[in-house]
């Protein structure tokens, strides 16, 4: 009873893994070959723009055709006398480090079919075509895309399964658990290479706001905070409206621009964290003021 249900588990593996390969086969055989035959025509789009919507997809099914799919196979064949499968998965999983670049790029990838779907009508045109086909089971070419970035937390859900289900003393069990934590590890790797690239987008927009200036440009910031402040004027008792971006290592006090061409602000600013000192005020006319003081000047702010 019990390796059966581990060998229903194995099984489940390697027939979500025959389809997989069948959509990745659809992917880089079907859409991209076709795309880019008529990109190097000078048809549709620039073969660059269909190089960047599928990413790494090639690299990506030839590992799971030649290498993945075969192994699984050949275990499974070989069931009744090796029941494993987790030294196989072992061997592979480093592999599966590449969809990195590939759910790196997904966002991108799905903008670009966007734009140059609206840009150029062949392209569209040729898209609508191949998604006409039976292989495609009415499923329009993003549905496709998205099955790389679901197929690791897939992995991860069926090994944990297999792993529960296997006896102590199953001979499966040390490589089956290694498996796993090499696939844990692999998921964890693709959401950080995610998350490092949400960070540096955001990052890059924040300094095309402030105007790119060189000094302040440094992909290693961190941005923690940013929003509206008023400075208050002692000699006049008024206030006037400023803006503050507050990074790791340093806090930027602004200037909105009145004509925004470029940037978005001026920096009038700029105090560095280490020697940065902040004191709360209690002034009845003004609540939820604060003294920022640093090296060179003070500055008396007050929050909504």
């Amino acid at each position: 009873m019990q390796e059966r249900e581990e060998k229903k588990i194995a099984l489940e593996l390697l027939e979500t893994e025959q389809a997989y390969v069948n959509r990745l086969h659809l992917l880089d055989q079907v859409f991209y070959t076709e795309l880019m035959k008529e990109a190097k025509n000078g048809k549709t789009v620039p073969e660059e723009v269909v190089k960047m919507i599928f990413s790494n997809i090639s690299s990506i099914y030839q590992f799971h055709a030649k290498f993945f799919l075969p192994e699984l196979q050949k275990r499974m064949e070989d069931w009744s006398c090796n029941p494993r499968i987790g030294d196989v998965i072992q061997k592979l999983a480093p592999f599966l480090k590449m969809y990195g670049e590939y759910v790196k790029n997904f966002d991108k990838a799905v903008e670009l079919i966007t734009v140059w779907s609206e840009k150029s009508p062949p392209f569209q045109d040729l898209i609508a075509d191949i998604q006409k086909r039976k292989a495609c089971a009415n499923l329009t070419l993003q549905h496709h895309m998205l099955e790389p970035v679901q197929r690791i937390p897939r992995y991860e859900l069926l090994l944990k399964d297999y792993v529960r289900k296997l006896p102590p003393e199953s001979p499966d069990r040390d490589d089956a658990e290694k498996a796993l934590e090499m696939i844990f590890m692999v998921a964890k790797h693709s959401n950080a290479a995610i998350a490092e690239m949400e960070r540096l987008q955001n990052l890059w927009v924040v300094y095309q706001r402030l105007g790119l200036e060189d000094d302040i440009v440094d992909p290693s910031n961190e941005l923690i905070k940013e929003g509206p402040i008023q400075k208050i004027s002692t000699r006049n008792n008024s206030t006037s409206e400023k803006y503050l971006f507050l990074f790791n290592n340093m806090l930027l006090y602004c200037v909105p621009k009145v004509i925004q061409v470029g940037a978005e602000f001026q920096v009038h600013l700029r105090i560095n964290v280490d020697s940065m000192k902040v004191r709360e005020l209690n002034d009845a006319q003004f609540p939820h003021t604060f003294l920022v003081s640093g090296k060179q000047r003070t500055l008396e702010l007050q929050a909504r």
